[in-house]
């Protein structure tokens, strides 16, 4: 599929791909990782019959917004399985809107929630709803995006965000040529020009994700093999609000006015999700980029969505980053079945998730590069998506 079906209108692409999974402490160091838990384990009684629904007590499940596939996968995910083991389960959008989020919390907690799972829009915005919640007894995991300054969020489910970010910075690198896939040397000696792009500022994901990117990238730049030609390199000044993508496009856009206008080229674009990605080569394609005199720079991503995986294969985006989010659902229904039945949940990462009043207990699941050259492998043969829906 060319782009031009892709990106026929960032504005639709805005409502249709806004938000990556993302949330904000500073991490001196990679999480530990881990392999994908196992599915949640279901009690001897369900293995024999169906439980009665809604026998295990009511559960409430926020995501922050329907205009992502990711969310709207994960939120199914999470009530799928959860009904599975018994439970009944409130599952809300709030589709980016700070306060109709709160008001679904408040309902959630006032219906009689055993436990409350929350996907924030802002990790700050929630401490009064959470204090609520804890006034009840009613136990909270933060679910991809740790909720920040509060003491009464118990577990964090999410990927080693840290490791996003160099799995991003990796992709471009290979792009460049720099590096090969298996990790070794490419022979590409440079100087490239490259921009920077990074998530939300109230998302503590985005900053894990630049961390490690830079951590990875900073060597070549000290070295002058990777040029940031607009000199715009702290996370501040490179983050989109939101994860919007029309904002993406328009800093692209200014981008290209400023610093390229006299004739040199970007390169490579550092993308912390396929939303932004769609708005940047959106921005690149309108500036002569996409033609065979004019390729597109290397442009990475995260989420795995379908438009910037078709994306991939006609040879748009050059990457994106793979979370399994049914593997992320498996281990949030767990923790919280082990937490209603009196139990501790495996963690694997105690020490890194600091929300600014406590460390959250947190398990860590491990993400994947995604390139034209193993999509279908990843992607398709791992059932995440049919070949149908990606041609």
């Amino acid at each position: 599929m060319k782009f031009n079906r892709l990106a026929i209108s960032v504005v639709s692409v805005a409502v249709a791909t806004s938000m990556a999974a993302c949330s904000s402490s500073k991490k001196a160091a990679p999480a530990a990782s881990s392999t994908a838990p196992a599915a949640a384990a279901t009690t001897s009684a369900a293995a024999s019959a169906p439980a009665a629904a809604g026998a295990g007590g009511l559960i409430g499940v926020t995501m922050p917004t329907k205009s992502s596939s990711r969310w709207i996968s994960d939120g199914n995910s999470l009530k799928t399985q959860l009904e599975a083991l018994g439970y009944s389960v409130d599952l809300e959008y709030a589709e980016n809107d700070i306060p109709t989020q709160v008001n679904q919390l408040e309902n959630q907690i006032t219906k009689g929630a055993k436990l409350l799972i929350i996907a924030s829009i802002d990790g700050t915005a929630i401490t009064t709803q959470l204090q609520e919640a804890a006034d009840k007894h009613i136990p909270v995991i933060a679910y991809d995006r740790l909720i920040r300054n509060s003491p009464n969020v118990d577990y964090y489910a999410t990927f080693d965000n840290f490791k996003v970010g160099t799995i991003q910075a990796t992709e471009l690198l290979v792009g460049l040529g720099l590096k090969k896939e298996d990790g070794s040397d490419g022979t590409a000696t440079g100087p490239f020009n490259v921009e920077l792009f990074a998530g939300s500022p109230d998302d503590n994901n985005a900053t894990f994700f630049f961390n490690g990117a830079m951590a990875t990238l900073q060597p070549y730049i000290d070295k002058g093999t990777l040029v940031v030609k607009s000199g715009e390199k702290d996370f501040k000044t490179v983050a989109i609000l939101r994860w919007d993508p029309a904002t993406a496009q328009k800093r692209m856009e200014d981008l290209l006015t400023k610093t390229y206008s006299s004739g040199a080229k970007v390169q490579g674009v550092l993308s912390p999700y396929d939303g932004l990605s769609i708005g940047i080569l959106s921005a690149l394609k309108s500036n002569g980029y996409g033609t065979a005199g004019q390729p597109y720079p290397t442009v990475t991503g995260q989420d795995a969505e379908v438009p910037s995986v078709k994306s991939i294969i006609a040879g748009e985006q050059f990457a994106t980053v793979y979370k399994d989010t049914r593997e992320l659902a498996k281990v949030t229904v767990k923790m919280t079945d082990t937490v209603l039945k009196g139990g501790k949940p495996e963690v694997n990462n105690t020490t890194d998730y600091d929300n600014g009043v406590k460390k959250v207990p947190s398990e860590l699941l491990q993400p994947q590069a995604v390139y034209k050259d193993n999509y279908q492998k990843i992607l398709v043969d791992g059932g995440y998506y049919t070949a149908a829906q990606l041609s």
